[in-house]
């Protein structure tokens, strides 16, 4: 049997119902395209599913979004950038849909940990011919979520130019990077974990159970004291990756926290799941046990992919 294109049709995954399906696309996003849309539709034809397929100039991507959760789909697809997972995962919640926010942005923090360093295409396939429910944990910092690490301090102005450089910009890396020198070590973030002796460094970073190699259990988040010495040490952990092999640098220190509080006699700059923002000079940060649920691939290579991917 196959479908109006001639192709065999797909069998849904066993493991959770599917019946609606709501997918947001934003083809401006990095690593989507002008395409995606077509392709989405096409790949969804060859599932049994009611799949309605939005596409979303940057704008309109919250409306979109909150457009989605009001049909009360099974699942939300979302194929756009860092900050788009992110905020569809946040508006779900642990009692909302199913959320799968596939690799559309730069750094795809969130998808890579999910699926492993994979194609949106194949990612999307893979989620709905063997996806599971997972609950995933998360983080927040000053109200604002994160599920995958959060970087405070001024190693997280390197970000930007990290990414600049990434995207074969090198112009505005070098811009970026000039504004990190100069406020890299304009003050120290002051914090406490879980309530105890106050702490100075030039960053904290706060890893989820999703990706630190740390917690094999949910019970809390990787807190992971930065210290470099120089501007260029700080470039250093930035060019790493500050998701990766970060955690053996000698300068970094680590241990498992529920709540700390940070504050700073300026606004803190801060990375959270691959966006830079500026938070408020004193905040606090969580851990969320339950922040929402993924639909996932269960494959042992999958988790092996998320465990290394940020």
């Amino acid at each position: 049997m196959t479908d109006a294109a001639g192709e065999a049709p797909c069998p849904l995954t066993p493991h959770v119902p599917l019946r609606s399906v709501e997918i947001v696309v934003n083809p401006k996003s990095g690593g989507v395209g002008a395409k995606a849309t077509d392709d989405v539709q096409r790949i969804m034809r060859r599932f049994a599913c009611d799949a309605h397929v939005v596409e979303a100039e940057p704008a309109q991507v919250e409306k979109a979004l909150q457009d989605a959760l009001a049909a009360k789909p099974d699942l939300l697809v979302v194929l756009a950038g860092d900050g788009t997972a992110r905020a569809a995962a946040s508006m779900a919640g642990p009692h909302g849909p199913l959320i799968a926010p596939l690799p559309g942005g730069t750094m795809n923090l969130l998808p890579k940990a999910l699926y492993g360093a994979v194609d949106w295409r194949e990612a999307l396939e893979n989620t709905l011919s063997e996806g599971v429910a997972r609950p995933v944990s998360g983080g927040e910092v000053g109200g604002r979520p994160f599920y995958v690490a959060a970087v405070l301090g001024s190693p997280a102005l390197w970000a930007p130019a990290r990414e600049a450089v990434r995207l074969g910009k090198p112009k505005l890396a070098w811009l970026y990077a000039k504004r990190a020198a100069r406020r890299a070590f304009s003050g120290r973030v002051r914090f406490r974990l879980d309530g105890q002796e106050l702490h100075r460094s030039e960053a904290i970073a706060f890893l989820s159970p999703l990706v630190s190699k740390a917690l094999d259990e949910p019970v809390g988040l990787e807190a992971a004291v930065l210290n470099p010495t120089d501007a260029a040490e700080a470039f250093r952990l930035a060019a790493r990756a500050l998701f990766s092999d970060w955690r053996a640098d000698p300068s970094v220190e680590t241990r498992t926290v529920r709540r700390a509080r940070a504050w700073a006699r300026t606004r803190i700059p801060a990375v959270l799941d691959g966006e830079p923002i500026q938070l408020e000079n004193d905040v606090e940060v969580r851990f969320v046990p339950v922040a929402f649920r993924a639909l996932a691939p269960a494959s042992a290579s999958a988790s092996a992919s998320a465990k290394g991917a940020a």
